[in-house]
């Protein structure tokens, strides 16, 4: 669950903790950034070095420490600092877990590589539910985080009894192969481009559908609400689908899913009903389309830890790059910038997909190795 569900709806608790204004408060979301990508850059060299499992146990505990001195706080440098190591840990286990997976079950990893990127999704819908609990229970954030950094706990101390599985990563008893930085690029582009649509639609539906006049706040509310838990059981129902299809024809379907539905809010702005079709479907359309492209990696070339980390500073920078996009048109330009943005996200996701089709090699059949202590 980490810092992704609470940071948002605690954030004028901060705020006020910190005697900081919004706008200096929204400086956090660039320190987390910024930490996520240095902790998935530095990671990804580890976990192919040293055993997996106790790398991900140092950085949940870290990540547990984090969220518990956050409500502790009292200047808004030091809280920068905390969420800072927060953001580092939170890209750690990112990276070593969509890794150790890939490691764990091969080329049969598509329904495990969804169930994990599903827990991930029920942690950031269960996140603002915990911060509603702790107001109502507490009157303050503090129990919001407390409560979070207990509930890591018990996971960590549950990985740590599991042997690591065994790294794909070159040895020196190995044959060396030849990186390919142009198919990693070409993957990399892939989720640059699908994490900034994905997270541009979720942060700005909200604002899009007030300022249009679609929705009020508590209605706008509800529709963010329908995009995230359209992508959350998108991710579930995709589980059973991995297991029997390729991962190309997922991410052709999911691809022109995303692109009818967002195209029919670009096409109808003014229809309410319209947008509410357009965050449902775009949610399911989305959803298995990240643990996808880790399947498709996995099949297509040797995927080790800093290959995983690259993809996910892609994703990350996507994530910081095009909502910012859309920030500084909005005013300027107006809400309709909203989900021509999107589109246009998605078409060049599209375009860089095809382009990995047709540049990538054929799969080859992956080696599962057993997941047995190294």
């Amino acid at each position: 669950m980490g810092l992704s569900g609470i940071l948002g709806p605690t954030l004028s608790g901060l705020a006020a903790q910190t005697h900081s204004t919004l706008s200096q408060i929204s400086v956090l979301f660039v320190v987390k950034s910024i930490g996520y990508i240095v902790g998935s850059l530095l990671s990804g060299r580890a976990y192919d070095r040293w055993p997996g499992h106790p790398i991900i146990v140092f950085v949940i505990l870290a990540l547990g420490a984090g969220l518990a001195l956050t409500p502790l706080a009292p200047w808004l440098v030091l809280l920068a600092l905390v969420i800072g190591v927060v953001g580092f840990a939170e890209g750690a286990i990112d990276v070593g877990t969509n890794t150790l997976i890939v490691w764990t079950y091969g080329d049969g990893v598509g329904p495990y590589m969804n169930g994990l990127h599903f827990a991930f999704g029920v942690g950031a819908f269960v996140g603002p539910l915990v911060v509603a609990q702790a107001l109502a229970w507490s009157g303050g954030i503090a129990w919001a985080y407390w409560a979070v950094a207990l509930l890591i706990v018990p996971a960590a101390l549950w990985l740590a009894r599991l042997p690591s599985p065994a790294s794909h990563a070159p040895t020196q008893a190995t044959p060396t192969e030849a990186v390919n930085y142009k198919l990693i690029a070409l993957f990399v582009a892939c989720f640059f481009f699908y994490v900034g649509g994905e997270v541009s639609f979720g942060a700005w539906v909200y604002t899009y559908a007030k300022r249009l006049g679609l929705a009020d706040s508590v209605t706008a509310a509800y529709l963010t609400s329908v995009f995230w838990g359209a992508l959350t059981l998108g991710r579930l129902m995709a589980i059973p689908i991995a297991a029997r299809f390729r991962p190309r024809a997922i991410m052709l379907v999911n691809l022109a899913g995303c692109l009818l539905c967002v195209g029919l809010a670009l096409v109808f702005p003014t229809s309410a009903f319209i947008l509410w079709v357009s965050a449902m479907g775009a949610g399911l359309s989305m959803a298995s389309i990240f643990p996808t492209l880790m399947n498709l990696a996995g099949r297509r070339m040797r995927v080790t830890g800093l290959v995983t980390s690259f993809f996910f500073v892609g994703g990350s920078l996507g994530a910081m790059i095009w909502p910012w996009i859309i920030g500084q048109l909005f005013e300027p330009i107006g809400p309709r910038v909203t989900m021509a943005t999107v589109f246009l996200v998605v078409l060049l996701e599209t375009a860089a997909f095809v382009a990995l089709l047709i540049y990538a090699p054929r799969p080859v059949v992956a080696q599962v190795v057993p997941a047995e202590s190294r």
